[in-house]
């Protein structure tokens, strides 16, 4: 799928192909547009800039929501709660110190993994076409004809 702002050509031909899966994910993970690979995909921690400084692919239409948060998590937990369980099982630490441990551990690996994964769901977004989607439904309908309405 292609996409191209409205009237104005791209400026890089590359740009206007899709990325290959892996190519996309990585591109991302990297804080790198998925389209061209130099411009940025965050504005902020977590914030996607509204469209590639380089080539000015529209970013801002790719909108990840809970994606990267559940992956986060899981990722996070599949690495850390095996931990836990060897060391309950072989030390039996007191409960305050499981809290005090393993809460601050979590909070951080979740924090750090965070940018990189929602990077990468943005990349994969864009080998799935969704900023042609997105751009086709925010543009205006056509206008109807009038003589075949039924409320002409």
């Amino acid at each position: 799928m292609r996409w191209t702002p409205e009237g104005i050509p791209p400026p890089h031909p590359a740009t206007q192909e899709t990325p290959p899966l892996l190519l996309a994910l990585r591109r991302g993970l990297m804080n790198r547009c998925p389209f061209c690979g130099i411009g940025r995909v965050f504005a902020g921690y977590l914030r996607v800039v509204p469209e590639c400084s380089h080539c000015h692919a529209p970013l801002g239409l790719l909108r990840a929501d809970d994606a990267p948060p559940y992956f986060t998590i899981f990722l996070a937990g599949h690495l850390l709660v095996p931990c836990v369980l060897w060391v309950e099982k072989t030390y039996q630490p007191p409960m305050w110190l499981h809290m005090v441990v393993w809460l601050p551990l979590f909070a951080v690996i979740c924090t750090l993994m965070l940018r990189p994964i929602k990077g990468a769901v943005v990349g994969w977004m864009s080998t799935l076409g969704f900023v042609a989607a997105e751009q086709e439904a925010a543009l205006p309908p056509p206008a109807r004809d009038r003589l075949g309405s039924p409320h002409a």
